[in-house]
Order: C-alpha cells, then structure tokens, then sequence
C-alpha cells in the first residue's frame, strides 16, 4: 500500500498495551497499525526508542481570544501546544465578549479554523439569559460542552445560585463541567485578609471547605435533574473521597499542578507565580490527589492554562489576577512523574487522551486504531530537557516550571496526520479544525 504518511519502528500505546509497530495514515486517519516493509508513503518517521502516544488532549484552557493578543491568542496558545506535544484543546468561554451565543461561537469557530495549528473544541458559557438556549447550543459544531462557574468569576458568566444551576441543568443533556468553589462562603470570608498579605493566603481565603462545599452542591443538583457533571480542577481530599460515592453522575478533572506542586513551599518560591483557583495545597491534598489517580478516581488531568502578564501578577495578593500558563508544559511535567514512577504510561494516555474523549463524547480520537483521527503524540522518554521561560510560546514568556528538569520530552506532534512539530520546531501552518463529539 501506499500512505500519506507512515511512522516506523516506534513503541505505540495501543488500547491493548505497547507494541513496536508501524503505523500508516491515509486522508487524516490511521489506515493500517502494521504497515508493511514494503509500504511506501509520502513521508515516513523514524520513531526508533520513541514512544508513539495517541494525540494528547488538553481539555481546559484559556487561549483569552478574543481578547487581549499581547496575553495570548488561539495562534500563540495552540503554538504553545503543539510545541509542549498537545494535538487538541478545549477553550474556555470567559473571553471578550464572552462565547455565550450562536453568533459568537461561530465567530469564534471561523477565527480558530485558520488560526490554531491544533484541532480545538469550545466551551459554550452558561448565563442566566442564554440558559434556555443551552439545550441547543450545546450541539452546535466544534461545542464539547458547558461550563458553568459557579464561583470565582466576572460579569454574567457567574451563576452561583442553586436555582439558576439546577435551570442550566435543566437545559440539555449532555456533561456540564464546573467551576464549584462556593461563591457565598469565597465572598463572606474576603474580609478576613488584607491586600499585601503573603501569597500562601490564597489557600487560606479559598480553603477546603469553600471548594467541598461547592461541588456537594453541585453533585446534589447533578442526583436531582439527572444531568452529570464534571467537576473541573478538583483540589481537596475531602472532594475526591466524596466524589468517590457519586461516579454514576460526576466525572473528576485533576490539574498538573495539584500534582507537582505543594504549599506552602510554592508560594514561598514563586509568590503570584503560584495563585490560581482552586489555590495549591499542601501535601495531604497532594498525596491525596496521586491516590486518586493511582485507583482510577481521577478521569482527566489538565492544564487549565490561564495566562497572565508579569505585571498584573506583580501586583499585591489578593488583587493579583489568578491563573498560571501550562498547555505548553503539562506533558513534559507529566512524563517526568511517569518517570519518576508515581504513574505508567498507560495511565497517562488515559488521563489525557482516552479520559478526554470517554468524558466529553469526543469523536475519533483518544486512541491509537483504525480509522481514528491520525493525531500522534511521539515522545522520549529518556530525553532530559530543562523547562526555561525563553521557551514558552504565550506572549507573557513565563511558566512557574521554569528551571525546572525533567525526563520525557515531545519531539513530534502529528495532527490528522500533518506533522505540526518535528524537535521543538514547528514545521506547519495552521491545519487545526473544530473537534467532533456525539450529538
């Protein structure tokens, strides 16, 4: 036969295990898992002593587009991406203006299909006054989901109210995914702190019990209109053992930095180079966070990448703005814990390929099989590489890893079988495309 493209020698994470096979792609999708010697293509890779991943998802960031391009972009934020090995993403709503309608998603969609080198799926976000839109905004082309904060944002994308949840719940069926730090106890407890106080605070004023409270809430709501729900960026061990009882209808996102870094030894690191929300905790929450992973309670690992200028977050706590960048550097970070041994392999295809796909209904990707979408993570994993700002691609220029080393790095990132990165370059156009999911 003769393919598109066809990737040699590598070890792939098939569904079934890792074998070393040869991979063919033909018209964007993987045609054949044993490609002949014979088989010829119009390029080949050699991916000897490489590891051949299932494209890996990030389903939670904020590319800010539109918005600010000096903070990031869909061109930049999907450069970062394919760059850090990412081959999808999921872009949050709360941009400016907001993706909270028909017109805007389509705005938006149009924008991202010649802009982003990376397939790329939106949220829709919920308000008050689109809630009886929802049912049918969520089906439109390239939507993954809805996400609703019910704490811990601005303007009308804010529903923090059971009454205005349980109507968005009403509204559709498929997965919501959440924001649940409870928006009445974050707003009772702020006068506790004062502005210039240490940036370890931020744990304190968002405490446990303000996120476990949130997605008790919200788990209830979830029982009551039998709509499931995706508790985003789950941070407590109290939200983990409690979720542990409600898997029939809540699904769990933990982020990378809850598993890598620990208070307060981050804040006194990195100061605002550590706030975001949910906060970082200390080591019981981390520990905890591992367990869960290691026993199959946590579903996907994200980045929930969040960029910020320097100066904005130079300013004092609490008045620094949240939020950390990280499409870029989750993978390398995550391969490194692979190789420290706290996770296999194929646990991490699940967190961030297969997980992805079973959660959101996403079509054709998430695996390495026929017919499949041809997105190829391909890694080495004896690769030591030192994680630098200089390397980051979103406009801001830092990442709370800098310095730090790791083991197992991406040197390919294949998208519908157009390699976009080859060694830390990238070698493409913009060939992203709005994911598909079932209806």
């Amino acid at each position: 036969m003769h393919f598109d493209l066809i990737i040699r020698h590598g070890t792939c994470m098939l569904p079934w295990g890792a074998t070393e096979t040869d991979l063919g792609v033909k018209d964007g999708r993987i045609a054949s898992l044993r490609a002949a010697i014979t088989d010829t293509a119009d390029r080949e890779i050699d991916a000897r002593h490489l590891h051949v991943l299932p494209g890996m998802i990030d389903s939670h960031v904020h590319f800010r587009d539109p918005g600010d391009p000096s903070i990031e972009s869909i061109a930049t934020g999907s450069r970062g991406a394919a760059l850090g090995g990412i081959t999808t993403v999921f872009d949050m709503p709360n941009t400016t203006p907001s993706t909270t309608s028909a017109a805007a998603i389509r705005d938006k969609s149009a924008h991202a299909e010649t802009t982003s080198l990376v397939d790329i799926a939106l949220y829709v976000g919920a308000t008050r006054a689109n809630t009886p839109e929802l049912a049918t905004l969520e089906r439109l082309p390239g939507i993954c989901g809805i996400k609703l904060f019910a704490g811990s944002s601005t303007g009308d994308l804010m529903i923090e109210d059971d009454a205005g949840i349980e109507a968005v719940m009403r509204s559709g069926h498929r997965r919501i995914a959440f924001h649940s730090e409870d928006e009445y106890r974050l707003q009772a407890r702020r006068a506790l702190f004062e502005i210039g106080q240490a940036h370890e605070k931020h744990m304190e004023w968002r405490d446990v019990e303000c996120a476990f409270l949130g997605t008790r809430r919200i788990v209830d709501l979830a029982h009551r209109t039998n709509r499931p729900a995706h508790i985003l960026h789950v941070s407590t061990a109290e939200e983990l053992d409690y979720l542990a009882n409600h898997r029939d209808i809540a699904s769990v996102e933990v982020l990378v930095n809850h598993l890598s870094q620990v208070a307060p030894e981050c804040y006194e690191k990195l100061g605002a180079l550590a706030v975001m929300n949910p906060p970082l905790r200390d080591r019981r929450h981390y520990e905890a966070s591992w367990q869960a992973v290691r026993d199959g309670r946590v579903d996907v690992v994200s980045s929930d990448h969040a960029p910020h200028a320097l100066a904005a977050k130079a300013k004092p706590w609490p008045t620094c703005p949240a939020g950390l960048t990280g499409v870029q550097t989750i993978l390398p970070i995550m391969l490194d814990h692979v190789t420290q041994g706290r996770l296999s392999l194929s646990r991490l295809v699940d967190l961030m390929a297969a997980g992805p796909a079973r959660i959101y209904g996403l079509m054709s990707k998430g695996r390495l099989a026929v017919g499949f979408d041809a997105d190829f993570t391909i890694v080495d994993m004896q690769a030591r590489r030192e994680i630098r700002n200089e390397w980051i691609a979103s406009p801001v220029g830092w990442t709370p890893f800098d310095g730090q080393t790791v083991t197992g790095w991406p040197m390919a990132t294949v998208v519908r079988g157009h390699v976009v990165m080859r060694d830390d370059e990238i070698i493409s156009h913009p060939v992203g495309r709005l994911a598909r999911f079932a209806p």
